[in-house]
């Protein structure tokens, strides 16, 4: 049985009542967009918006209803056309993640963008970039970031695949040894993936050099098969963020090429498999400090959607008599002081979050700017604060977000809402690149060397 669609709302059209919210404005809102995101990023974001607005492939309708499976085949559907568009456009490469942003859905290929690329951009000596990072850019291979483990998460220097360097090949021999050395958890690695950066301990000439970074082909180009020596698969259902594959990855004594060692800081010579060191240990780090600025700017986005329809919701809602009124009906929620108290300090931390992670990413900027002079000088800090701020920031994107759903009652359990999905994706941020309570340590630990040092 259809819903009826010729009955209205007893009271105001919502339509109305929030027409008549925005003409209170103090301020012009574009304005404070120009602010927020800037001029530049607002019309890019409008051309974007006008190439995917109306493309079938891009339509949200069935989201709700959808099978895991029907989610991922979708999603991928979606990747494949962003690929298109961005050939057929000759999109910038930042263009194809705003786009992401606009869907509203991550996707298989996200951490082909957010850390495959990155991480090829940060470590690959000139040969490498030729190599591997123009063909992730044309999305002639896919990628992902392999570190987590079965067993180890946070203690990356706890990992246990190996890769070990063999002269007489020249050639590096990934292998997992034990169960809790399987790559666990790994986002576009469950489906998509042909490549990984793969986080392993390098062994050469008897010695365990600790974790370093290769690019491992894991899947065939022809078929996609998964190549001898290789165990990869899908985790399955998780909490949220369903429509990106995190897999799981397995190496039987599976070998690669002695240039596939990522060598712009460290590396092994070819022929004897001597170690060559890099000027700073920490310079392995990049990948991660990039990330957690990245979820340090992510974050607020999400506050800010959630703040945002839980106000618009508020302004339509009403509920009970307004005593004090002159008018008959009932009262916009919005108006009672004590939801207020629950909303406006979400509105006001999505602003500082928004302004925060804009701060967090121009100072990584400046670190790489730095960084290609050899000039170190910014590591140590910007370890500190995107640590820091990474596990700030989720957690009050986190209780800002719940709070919104809750504020719009029973209607915020419902997944048309969006705020059960919002909350649900921006959950993970607690746990991954790093679980908040560590690196909430680790800046505290920074933070009474610094004082030591000046007192």
């Amino acid at each position: 049985m259809k819903f009826p669609r010729h009955l209205t709302p007893s009271g105001p059209q919502g339509s109305e009542l929030l027409a008549r919210e925005r003409q209170q404005a103090t301020f012009n809102p574009t304005d404070l967009s120009y602010f927020l995101y800037g001029k530049e990023h607002l019309e890019r974001q409008s051309r974007l918006l006008a190439l995917i607005e109306h493309d079938p492939v891009f339509d949200k309708s069935k989201r709700y209803y959808s099978s895991r499976e029907e989610r991922l085949r979708h999603a991928l559907g979606k990747e494949k056309r962003l690929v298109e568009l961005m050939m057929e456009h000759r999109w910038a490469y930042t263009d194809i993640s705003v786009a992401e942003y606009l869907i509203d859905e991550s996707g298989p290929f996200t951490l082909h963008r957010a850390m495959f690329i990155p991480t090829l951009q940060g470590q690959c000596d000139e040969q490498q970039r030729r190599k591997f990072l123009d063909r992730a850019l044309n999305y002639e291979i896919i990628g992902c970031y392999a570190q987590t483990e079965l067993g180890h998460g946070s203690n990356v220097q706890g990992i246990e695949t190996t890769a070990t360097y063999l002269p007489e090949t020249r050639e590096f021999e990934l292998h997992s040894p034990t169960l809790t050395a399987s790559k666990w958890w790994i986002g576009s690695l469950g489906i998509a993936a042909t490549h990984a950066v793969v986080v392993a301990r390098l062994i050469t000439q008897g010695r365990d050099y600790g974790p370093h970074t290769f690019v491992v082909p894991i899947r065939s180009l022809d078929d996609h098969r998964p190549l001898p020596g290789i165990t990869v698969g899908d985790v399955g259902p998780k909490f949220g963020v369903n429509t990106i594959d995190n897999g799981y990855l397995l190496f039987d004594h599976y070998r690669i090429p002695h240039d596939h060692m990522l060598a712009k800081y460290a590396r092994v010579t070819p022929e004897g498999g001597e170690y060559v060191k890099p000027p700073n240990a920490k310079l392995g780090y990049g990948t991660m400090i990039y990330v957690r600025a990245s979820i340090v700017r992510g974050v607020g986005l999400y506050l800010a959607r959630a703040a945002t329809i839980a106000t618009r919701y508020a302004a339509v809602r009403r509920q009970f008599a307004d005593e004090q009124g002159a008018g008959a009906g009932e009262m916009q929620v919005i108006n009672y002081t004590t939801l207020q108290h629950r909303l406006f300090p979400a509105i006001a931390q999505a602003y500082a979050l928004l302004i925060t992670g804009q701060w967090m990413m121009q100072m990584y900027e400046e670190f790489t700017q730095r960084l290609q002079d050899g000039n170190l000088e910014m590591l140590a800090d910007i370890h500190a604060s995107s640590s820091g701020l990474k596990s700030l920031t989720s957690n009050i994107a986190i209780a800002g977000t719940e709070t919104c759903r809750r504020a719009c009652g029973g209607h915020g359990f419902s997944a048309f809402s969006g705020l059960t999905t919002f909350y649900a994706d921006v959950l993970p941020n607690v746990t991954w690149e790093g679980d908040n309570y560590i690196l909430t340590q680790q800046t505290t630990r920074y933070l009474l060397k610094t004082f030591r040092s000046v007192v």
